[in-house]
This record gives structure tokens, sequence and C-alpha cells, in this order.
């Protein structure tokens, strides 16, 4: 069986995707997290604005919900 060891980690805020990004296969939620806060892309829409809370789908995505 081939184990791949990178994937595209999308990342979305409010729901609506922003960027994607390729990560280790392997990557937890709170570096999923500081990878997608990092990103120029999503920068722009959660700066200046509270962070609600996060939701990590392992292997798939990150969804930032701001208000």
């Amino acid at each position: 069986m081939i184990r791949e060891n990178t994937f595209t980690l999308v990342i979305q805020v409010n729901g609506k995707i922003r960027d994607t990004v390729e990560v280790d296969a392997d990557i937890d939620e709170q570096k999923a997290t500081s990878v997608a806060l990092n990103s120029e892309k999503v920068k722009r829409y959660v700066e200046n604005k509270e962070i609600v809370k996060t939701i990590y789908v392992p292997g798939k995505l990150i969804n930032i919900v701001v208000r």
C-alpha cells in the first residue's frame, strides 16, 4: 500500500476557500492552524477580527470562523 507524505490542505475563512497549501500528512491541528494563519491570502480576511473557532478535518481542510 502506498501512502502519501503530503496532502493539499484547503484553508477556508467562514466557509469560503481562501487558499490551499501542501503540508505533511501527519500535521496536527495546532500546526495546521499556524500554517493557515500565516498564509498571506488568509491574513487579510482574519486581521483585526475575532477568531471565534477553528474547525480542522484531518487530511482535508481547516476552516477559521471569524466575526
